[in-house]
């Protein structure tokens, strides 16, 4: 009878044999399922970013000295920089009003607005650039008008500018919008009511929980327009040591055949934009974790 016993607690010990098939099927799936994730990744990100890098540095920095020495090399780049920069600080400011807009009143138009602020994702960066050569060309009724009060858009640093604007536009509002509709509007009333201004109740209760959000749209916003390229093709005009912009330069590095200059100035930018997008999951991730128990 002991014996017995002893049997069916060890039957009992022994997991099922479905159970362990049906286990090992899951453990086999998942794996599986990373596995397809780490290798589509790979051929599309680390594979072709790897062969840059060792394109453009195999041989050290001769590739990048030889690209930085051509005629608006170090000026395209800090143009690319300056603009982007632009872009960042204006989408930064007026991509969060158009959220709290958005979010915060209901009037009518609202879901056309919301809708519009989506086109810039959906419509091709040559065509925003044709439709702003369209609107601020210099043969254009409001293009000639700026143009005779002394302001030049299109084939300047103003056209580069609007065209950054236009394509990065939708990065803060969408970044911002989420973080908005988390906050509860009684807090901002309650300001109000205690007798805060409206501008007094937003730096006051809304901007401090808005700040990591606006940061990440805006560092989003700034290493989406490093590498914008055919909006500017059209706008900028291309002139060298004035309106040639990095992206540009590079396309005509390898228009002429010089593969190893064109690598090594897109890792640098590749690079900025990198360090870009870990800043913002770190903002992010930081934010998820004090909103959450």
């Amino acid at each position: 009878m002991a014996k017995t016993l002893d049997r069916t607690l060890e039957e009992d010990r022994a997991p099922p044999a479905k159970g362990a098939a049906r286990f090992s099927r899951l453990h086999a799936g998942r794996w599986g399922l990373r596995g397809v994730a780490i290798v589509y990744l790979g051929l599309l990100v680390v594979l072709p970013l790897t062969a840059v890098i060792v394109k453009g540095y195999g041989q050290g920095l001769v590739s990048l000295r030889h690209a930085l020495a051509a005629p608006g090399a170090v000026a395209a780049i800090r143009l690319t920089l300056f603009t982007s920069a632009i872009a960042a600080i204006v989408n930064g400011v007026l991509g969060t009003l158009i959220a709290y807009v958005l979010v915060r009143f209901r009037f009518p138009g609202r879901s056309t607005l919301a809708t519009v602020v989506d086109m810039p994702f959906a419509i091709p960066t040559l065509v925003t650039g044709v439709m702003l050569v369209a609107l601020y060309g210099p043969n254009t009724p409001v293009g000639g008008f700026l143009a005779r009060h002394g302001i030049d858009v299109v084939f300047a640093v103003p056209g580069i500018v609007l065209a950054l604007l236009v394509v990065t536009l939708p990065l803060v509002i969408r970044t911002v919008e989420p973080v908005l509709l988390e906050l509860d509007p009684a807090e901002e009333e309650a300001a109000r009511v205690l007798g805060a201004g409206g501008w007094t109740a937003f730096r006051r209760v809304v901007l401090p929980a808005l700040r990591p959000a606006i940061a990440a749209g805006a560092l989003l916003t700034f290493a989406r327009a490093l590498g914008e390229f055919g909006a500017i093709v059209i706008v900028s005009g291309n002139i060298t040591g004035k309106t040639l912009t990095a992206p540009y330069f590079i396309f005509q590095l390898t228009g002429n055949f010089r593969f190893e200059e064109a690598a090594a100035v897109s890792a640098i930018l590749f690079g900025l934009s990198f360090v870009l997008v870990l800043v913002t999951e770190r903002l992010v991730k930081n934010r998820e974790a004090r909103v959450s128990p």
